[in-house]
């Protein structure tokens, strides 16, 4: 008799998940507080899931790091519905563009993410984070805020009210003018990069302490 039996997920897998999941929450209450004029406190935590992405497609491969991927999307899911059900001074504390922008912004970025690692995982050990991270990072913000909040795509939800995102304000406060959600992805993606940058230190880290085990 043959005995057919399941293979277990290892404990660095379950831990990835846990990670991820958790940066999404985090992200999710953190969103709901400014840090400055043109920042949340959750861009300074979101961009951690990247590291967690890179760090498994390092360790497990492509298919796991999309597990994992997965795993942060159903997440956010959970987390969107149950912001759309908190009534703000405003209306919900997730409207569906925000919901719509968020969930696709993550799922597109990340398994991009994944594909350019993948490919780039056999060069020099900066290559394949930074650049997945830095290209992953601006789709992101692109796809999210342009989603979420751009006139132009009114039609998504049209009685979704986005008027004061796209105030005509100086972009940054500097100039030239452009409408207040640019200048609000402007400075996330910022955020991203400079946290892309820093999060070499751990991934090198990571990959010079646990990498020679898994061989």
């Amino acid at each position: 008799m043959i005995v057919l039996q399941k293979k277990r997920m290892p404990p660095s897998m379950i831990v990835a998940i846990a990670a991820m999941a958790a940066v999404v929450v985090a992200s999710n209450i953190l969103v709901q507080f400014l840090y400055g004029q043109w920042l949340t406190w959750g861009a300074f935590t979101y961009p951690i899931a990247f590291l967690i992405t890179d760090l498994v497609n390092r360790f497990h491969g492509t298919e796991q790091a999309r597990r994992v991927v997965f795993a942060g999307f159903a997440t956010g899911i959970v987390c969107s519905f149950i912001g759309t059900q908190i009534i703000g001074d405003f209306g919900p504390l997730v409207t569906f563009r925000i919901a719509l922008g968020s969930g696709t912004a993550f799922l597109v970025a990340h398994l991009i993410d994944i594909n350019i690692f993948d490919r780039l995982r056999t060069g020099t050990w900066w290559q394949a984070p930074l650049i997945s991270s830095l290209v992953g990072s601006s789709i992101d913000t692109a796809l999210f805020f342009s989603i979420a909040f751009s006139q132009s795509l009114q039609a998504l939800d049209p009685s979704g009210d986005v008027a004061w995102a796209n105030e005509i304000l100086p972009l940054l406060g500097l100039g030239p003018m452009a409408p207040l959600w640019v200048s609000l992805a402007l400075a996330d993606w910022f955020v991203k990069i400079t946290l892309a940058l820093i999060a070499l230190a751990p991934f090198r880290f990571a990959i010079r302490s646990l990498l020679p085990k898994t061989i």
